[in-house]
């Protein structure tokens, strides 16, 4: 349809051009007016219907050459197609060949397992059959038992049965003791280990007691101004700072008493200064109290802050730096609070990485397990229940808050990080030169310890030794077995565990002997 329209075209061209030339030489010929003109002009259209014939012998020329060249392609492009059906037929048929192949050999092992299933069939009924006879074996074989024994089977069972329980009870027992002295040396070796570490890296002396502070005075003659005319002073004071002022005949001393530190801190920077001045007026003491109170703070954070560097904790918020901060001021039997919150973090981090657990969420802890300390005298209830709540509140990690809230047992502890901040904290504080225990309150831990021993039925004496750290229980030998003794010593472990309080932990020893007396006449 190309070539036609190409042909048409160029037919189409050609006449036109005829035709002006034809205009052309007919204006020339009218302006010549000569028969010489005309001849040209045939001669000229002659020639134009050559050119047009040899355009169009040209152009069913190349249509012929592009038929042609079509069919050409055409042939090739079947040859193709052709290779390439035959080269999928021979990849399908491998396939299947090989597919066949794998039935054949899938084949042969399902006859395989049918046989094996047919031999263990086999089997099991022989093994069934074997059962059966020593069932009927085992059954002649009582029959005769009981013949000769003259006993039935329930009276043998039972006689069997009291023998047994009796060698039982006594291997049990030895067992028992073998395994227990085998876990608890190996235990104790491991724990002394690990502990003495720790101990050895961190321990330090951090014991001061704070019942009152006390202001050096230049001279007694100071007492006066203080208290000041008809008790102004002192009292303005007193107001301003919450404490007590006690002006007694301590030469050149005067005590400040408060149960908050914190208050008792301010007060005794304050006294100081106005002391150092001389100028001791009720406008003078609340400046003065004020400008305490601010530096107090000041150092309250710069000791937060210092407590997060020491441990490795940065990133804590910062009302949590300022609390760490107070415990600067808060001690606890003697014990400041701010040290022993900085020595546990580092014992539970050593015992943390003694034992391959997260030493992060134990070192942070560790150094917060008693922040609720700050608050207690502002919060009621336990300070670790309150020491939770404020971690919690300051998007602490919920681990560190289990730590927190389980070290003496008021949660369950929900991983080992917070067991091992828990005996930090009892290392901190039950490891020598850690606390100080009043005489009274020593002596009172100590009986209620023998009491609880002399409590249980066979027991014949309690001693608490070693300091209250250990309690051994002598039992008389005919009420109590091996077994029970070992009961025993849990029973009471429990029930100290219930019901006192005390740093570290008490060993438990219950000791049974049998002594023979003999009398030789």
């Amino acid at each position: 349809m190309d070539i036609l329209l190409t042909i048409i075209s160029i037919i189409a061209a050609a006449l036109i051009g005829a035709a002006i030339a034809g205009y052309v030489a007919f204006k020339r010929g009218n302006e010549r007016g000569g028969q010489a003109e005309r001849e040209r002009q045939q001669l000229a259209g002659q020639s134009i219907e050559q050119q047009a014939a040899k355009i169009l012998a040209e152009a069913e020329s190349e249509a012929r050459r592009k038929e042609l060249h079509l069919k050409d392609e055409e042939v090739r492009l079947r040859n193709e197609m052709d290779a390439e059906m035959n080269r999928r037929r021979q990849s399908l048929e491998s396939t299947e060949q090989r597919l066949q192949n794998r039935q054949e050999q899938l084949d042969k092992r399902i006859d395989q397992i049918d046989g094996r299933e047919k031999k263990v069939n086999q089997k099991e009924s022989r093994l069934a059959q074997q059962a059966a006879d020593l069932e009927k074996a085992e059954q002649q074989r009582d029959e005769e038992l009981q013949r000769v024994a003259r006993m039935t089977e329930e009276e043998a069972r039972a006689l069997l049965l009291q023998e047994v329980e009796k060698k039982s009870r006594q291997e049990m027992a030895r067992t028992i003791r073998e395994v227990e002295a085998q876990t608890i040396e190996t235990a104790e070796k491991r724990a002394r280990e690990i502990v003495t570490v720790a101990v050895e890296r961190i321990a330090s002396d951090h014991v001061t007691e704070y019942a009152v502070s006390t202001v050096s005075l230049p001279s007694d003659e100071m007492k006066g101004r203080i208290i000041g005319r008809q008790g102004r002073n002192i009292r303005a004071i007193e107001q301003v700072t919450g404490v007590d002022l006690v002006v007694d005949d301590t030469p050149e001393a005067i005590l400040i008493s408060c149960y908050d530190p914190v208050r008792r801190e301010v007060a005794r920077i304050a006294l100081t200064k106005l002391v150092a001045d001389g100028r001791i007026h009720p406008a003078r003491i609340e400046k003065e109290v004020e400008k305490a109170q601010q530096e107090v703070e000041q150092l309250i954070q710069e000791a937060g802050e210092q407590a997060l560097i020491e441990t490795n904790n940065q990133g804590l918020h910062r009302e949590i730096q300022r609390l760490l901060g107070r415990l600067k001021y808060r001690t606890s039997y003697g014990q400041n609070q701010y040290y022993h919150a900085i020595e546990t973090s580092h014992l539970a981090a050593v015992i943390a990485s003694e034992l391959h657990a997260d030493v992060k969420i134990a070192r942070m802890g560790g150094l917060l397990h008693d922040i609720g300390k700050a608050v207690t005298h502002e919060i009621d209830g336990p300070h670790a229940i309150v020491g939770a709540e404020i971690a919690k509140r300051y998007g602490v990690n919920p681990r560190v808050i289990n730590c927190i809230a389980s070290h003496h047992g008021e949660v369950e502890p929900e991983s080992i990080e917070a067991v091992i901040v828990a005996a930090a904290d009892a290392i901190s504080g039950a490891r020598p030169g850690a606390r100080r225990e009043s005489l009274e309150a020593y002596i009172k831990r100590v009986t209620a310890l023998e009491d609880i021993g002399n409590s249980f039925q066979g027991v014949s004496q309690t001693f608490a030794i070693q300091a209250g750290r250990e309690v051994r229980v002598i039992v008389r030998p005919d009420d109590l077995d091996d077994l029970q003794v070992i009961e025993l010593s849990k029973n009471i472990a429990k029930k100290i565990e219930d019901n006192l309080e005390y740093p570290g932990q008490i060993r438990v020893t219950v000791i049974r002997e049998t002594r023979s007396v003999a009398h030789a006449k």
